[in-house]
């Protein structure tokens, strides 16, 4: 389901780069979770002060989250999260495919 995919509200992004103090205004990003057909974006965005802050906070989000969507994925699924922009365009993606190469049930 949506929301048992959706990352955490991004606690760390400040520390990461992450919404700040400054009055300077800094890019706003969105993170989006998809598992087969259910699709999640985080609506509230997270402000980073450029992609590389982006990208280090969605790659340590993906690995926390990693082992546990793996464990539940079947056979042919696939999972991944995007970083979108404020026009919600993709930046960044990282994709889990689970991919069955053989026939297994072929008899011999």
């Amino acid at each position: 389901m949506c929301q048992e995919s959706t990352p955490p509200a991004f606690a760390n992004s400040q520390a990461n780069g992450g919404p700040s103090t400054w009055s300077v205004a800094m890019p706003t990003f969105f993170f989006s979770v998809r598992h087969g057909e259910d699709a999640c974006v985080n609506n509230d965005g997270a402000e980073f002060t450029d992609h590389n802050a982006a990208w280090k906070e969605m790659t340590g989000v993906c690995g926390d989250m990693i082992a546990d969507i793996s464990r539940k994925l079947s056979e042919n699924a696939e999972w991944q999260m995007e970083l979108l922009d404020e026009s919600r365009k993709p930046v960044f993606r990282i994709r889990l495919v689970a991919e069955t190469l053989q026939d297994t049930d072929q008899e011999r």
